[in-house]
């Protein structure tokens, strides 16, 4: 339930403001001076304050900028009497959303109360998106025909307008992302942010806040508050991707989230309600990892409430050509140039390759493929030097550093066959650490 703040040292009104917060389905606190209303906000941060101009102490003014310092984000409504609107338009520029002349009418106010709470979701959501634009691209609309996909598009569809949790399977680069982004788009938190992230990519010991969010002054370099990502996606959907490289330790207060709907942002006390549907995905075999004692038995069964195991592409090699022709289309778009089409034999060569990297690799080709060529069509001898064991044109020239480049790739795929695509166990075959493979594969496009 969202909080409201109430801050006027006129009791009567004090009441009026809690009676509509109840009409509206918020929980209200109501205090009469801006010092009880700074402790307060300070123990459980408020959704929306409202505050009157004129009282004992600390004035509306000095208020709000106290509070400004501890959150700069939280909508405030200014309640003004007649001759104080200057002072009020001086509210507005530290912050204030809007501002009401007492005598107000209710119904006006519970017009402007909607108004900020939906201001405050949408700056929020503003935000995040700034932050995923920074991200990472996705593929594009899902595309398959084969008959490995077709029971695959159906469970989507049957789950997609439930609330219930999906655990998403495959190798990496199968497209575990776009079916969550599809669970997300074809249920009725559509309007809503679809939330990603990639429990790998971030270190163990900042995940937590990245989920949960933390307040300033939590741990070292946490200078501002920041929202997680748990409050980010309220009423949307959460997606972990690669859950199964979660801290177990992590995994048990990610559990205790998803049976009690309440989040504590590191550094508080504060209890946070959120409505999260969670997907998440791995590439890792969970039940060995349970029996390794490196998965929770409890919360594998809570995420696991449906299953999509995605095939390697690989094993709907009929979707290659429907899959290669759109990533063409797109980049074509992109960069400028006329529809580009796969030469008959090019789509044999695709068809034959293995796809250690799977979709992604495939539109990683796809990409070199649009800038590189030259005509209408793209040839098989454009492709055959970025697929390894493709037997590539005559070289007129030895350079050391594509050759390594190609060796490289070539013992990266061969590790990551080996390990059943485990990228822990395929970086200490490889002599390298974990991170450094992940930047490995992103360099050579699997």
């Amino acid at each position: 339930m969202k909080r409201l703040l109430v801050v006027d040292d006129d009791a009567r009104l004090r009441r009026v403001l809690q009676i509509l917060a109840q009409k509206i389905g918020l929980a209200c606190v109501a205090v009469s001076r801006a010092e009880e209303a700074l402790a307060a906000f300070r123990a459980e941060r408020s959704d929306l304050v409202i505050t009157d101009l004129k009282m004992p102490g600390k004035d509306g003014i000095e208020f709000l900028r106290e509070l400004r310092a501890i959150d700069t984000d939280v909508p405030v409504i200014i309640l003004t009497a007649y001759g104080t609107v200057a002072t009020a338009v001086e509210a507005m520029k530290l912050g204030a959303v809007d501002y009401l002349q007492k005598p107000f009418d209710v119904d006006a106010l519970e017009l402007i109360v909607r108004r900020a709470l939906d201001h405050s979701r949408t700056r929020l959501e503003h935000r995040f998106l700034r932050e995923q634009a920074k991200g990472t691209q996705r593929f594009g609309e899902m595309i398959g025909s084969a008959p490995t996909m077709l029971p695959i598009f159906d469970l989507i569809q049957q789950v997609a307008p439930t609330r219930s949790t999906v655990l998403i399977t495959g190798e990496t680069g199968t497209g575990k992302e776009l079916v969550a982004r599809a669970i997300h788009e074809l249920s009725p938190r559509k309007d809503k942010l679809f939330v990603p992230l990639n429990c790998t990519a971030i270190p163990a010991d900042l995940l937590e806040s990245e989920l949960f969010g933390h307040v300033r002054g939590a741990f070292s370099g946490a200078q501002s508050d920041r929202v997680g990502k748990f409050q980010a996606a309220d009423e949307g959907t959460l997606f972990l991707d690669e859950i199964g490289d979660m801290d177990v330790q992590l995994q048990a207060k990610l559990l205790r989230v998803l049976q009690e709907g309440v989040i504590e942002p590191l550094g508080t006390n504060r209890r946070v309600t959120v409505d999260v549907r969670i997907v998440s995905s791995t590439n890792r075999d969970l039940e060995q990892a349970m029996r390794e004692g490196k998965f929770r038995e409890d919360l594998y069964f809570r995420l696991n409430v449906f299953h999509v195991k995605l095939p390697p592409l690989r094993e709907r090699t009929e979707d290659i050509p429907a899959l290669a022709d759109a990533f063409l289309a797109g980049f074509a778009r992109d960069l400028g140039k006329p529809t580009l089409r796969l030469a008959p034999a090019t789509t044999s060569v695709l068809q034959g390759y293995g796809w250690p990297g799977n979709v992604r690799e495939l539109r990683n080709l796809m990409e070199r493929a649009a800038v590189l060529c030259k005509s209408d069509s793209v040839d098989a001898s454009l492709i055959r030097p970025f697929l390894p064991g493709e037997p590539g044109p005559a070289r007129t020239s030895l350079h050391l550093d594509t050759a390594l480049a190609h060796l490289e790739r070539q013992m990266i795929v061969e590790a990551l066959h080996t390990s059943g695509d485990n990228k822990l166990a395929a970086a200490k075959l490889l002599g390298i650490g974990e991170r450094t493979l992940w930047t490995k594969l992103k360099k050579h496009g699997l």
